[in-house]
C-alpha cells in the first residue's frame, strides 16, 4: 500500500460529517428551487400542450396552443410592443446612466449629495411613480403640458395617444437609472488614471479621451447592461398595466407581452395558452441573450492595467 495515498479513517468522518453538513444547510434552498422552480417550469411545459383552466383537470391537445399562438394578432402586437419598449428604453438608458456617471465622478464640492441624489429615485415603489407620472404628463393639468404652453407648445397626449403612449413608457423608465448610474460610477473609478494621463501627453480632448479610453474601460459593465436591461425591459408590467388596468389601451399600444400573458392566466384563467407564451418568451430572451453574447468579443474589453 502507497503510504502517500493512504487517508485516515478520522479525516474521512471528518470529510463525511462536513458533506452532511453542507447538505443540511443548502437543504432549504434546494427545496425551494424544486418546489417553487423546477416542477412549476416542468409542469409549465406540459401545460402548454393542453387546454387547462385551473377548475378542470388540463386535457392534452398537442401543438393547438402554439398554432393559435402564431394566428393570434394581439399577440404580434404585444411582441411589437416589446421590441419597441425595449429597443429605445435600454439604449437611452444606457447613454443616459454613463452621461451621469462621468458627471457624478467629478471631484466636486458636494458630489456625494449629488449621487445620493440621483439614486433616490430608484427607492420609489413602481406603483407610486406611475401614478406620479400620469400626474404629471396629464393631458389637461399635467404639469409637463402646462409647462410647454408656457412656450407656445401644445403638448401631446402621452398616455392617450396611439403615437406617444410607447415613448411615454421609455420616459418614465429613464427615471430609475440611477442604479445603472451607481454601477457605471464603480465602473468609471476603476478605469486607470494613467491612460488619461497618456492620452493627456498625447494632446487629446476631453471627448476623445471618453470615446478612445473611458468608453473602452467600462464596456463590460456596457455588456452587463444590456444583458440585464433587455431581459428586465422583456418583463415590463407594472407601469403599463397600472395606466391602462390591464387593458393595453389606447388601441393595445400599451399591451406589453407579460400583461398578455398575466390576462390569459389569471384573467381569462386559460393557463395552456398562457404557459405557450411563457415558453415562446423563454426561447426568445435565450436567443436574443445568446447572440449578445456572441457578440461580445467583438466589442467587449476585458484588459486592465
Amino acid at each position: 500500500m502507497n503510504v502517500k495515498n493512504f487517508i485516515p479513517l478520522s479525516q474521512i468522518a471528518e470529510n463525511r460529517r462536513r458533506l452532511i453538513s453542507g447538505i443540511l444547510f443548502t437543504l432549504p434552498w434546494i427545496v425551494g428551487l424544486s418546489l417553487f422552480y423546477f416542477y412549476p417550469i416542468v409542469m409549465s411545459f406540459y401545460y402548454s400542450f393542453t387546454r387547462y383552466s385551473i377548475l378542470r383537470a388540463p386535457q392534452y391537445i398537442g401543438g393547438e396552443n402554439y398554432v393559435k399562438l402564431v394566428n393570434d394578432p394581439v399577440f404580434w402586437t404585444a411582441l411589437y410592443n416589446s421590441a419597441y419598449y425595449v429597443s429605445f428604453a435600454v439604449p437611452v438608458g444606457l447613454i443616459f446612466a454613463l452621461s451621469l456617471a462621468l458627471g457624478l465622478n467629478q471631484k466636486t464640492r458636494g458630489i456625494y449629495l449629488y449621487r445620493t441624489l440621483f439614486y433616490l429615485p430608484v427607492l420609489v415603489p413602481q406603483v407610486c411613480l406611475t401614478f406620479i407620472w400620469m400626474w404629471m404628463l396629464n393631458t389637461r393639468y399635467g404639469l409637463v403640458n402646462n409647462f410647454l404652453a408656457l412656450f407656445g407648445i401644445n403638448g401631446p397626449g402621452w398616455f392617450t395617444s396611439k403615437t406617444w403612449s410607447k415613448p411615454s413608457i421609455v420616459l418614465i423608465s429613464q427615471w430609475g437609472v440611477g442604479q445603472a448610474v451607481v454601477i457605471f460610477l464603480a465602473g468609471l473609478q476603476d478605469v486607470p488614471n494613467q491612460l488619461y494621463e497618456a492620452a493627456d501627453i498625447d494632446g487629446a480632448k476631453a471627448w476623445h479621451k471618453i470615446l478612445h479610453v473611458t468608453i473602452p474601460m467600462v464596456t463590460p459593465i456596457i455588456f452587463l447592461e444590456v444583458i440585464t436591461g433587455i431581459i428586465g425591459g422583456l418583463q415590463i408590467f407594472t407601469a403599463p398595466y397600472v395606466l391602462t388596468r390591464g387593458t393595453g389601451a389606447p388601441a393595445k399600444s400599451l399591451m406589453f407581452y407579460i400583461m398578455y400573458l398575466f390576462r390569459h392566466a389569471f384573467v381569462y384563467f386559460n393557463m395552456g395558452y398562457a404557459s405557450t407564451m411563457a415558453w415562446i418568451f423563454f426561447i426568445a430572451v435565450m436567443v436574443l441573450i445568446l447572440l449578445i453574447l456572441r457578440s461580445a468579443k467583438w466589442w467587449v474589453h476585458y484588459e486592465r492595467i
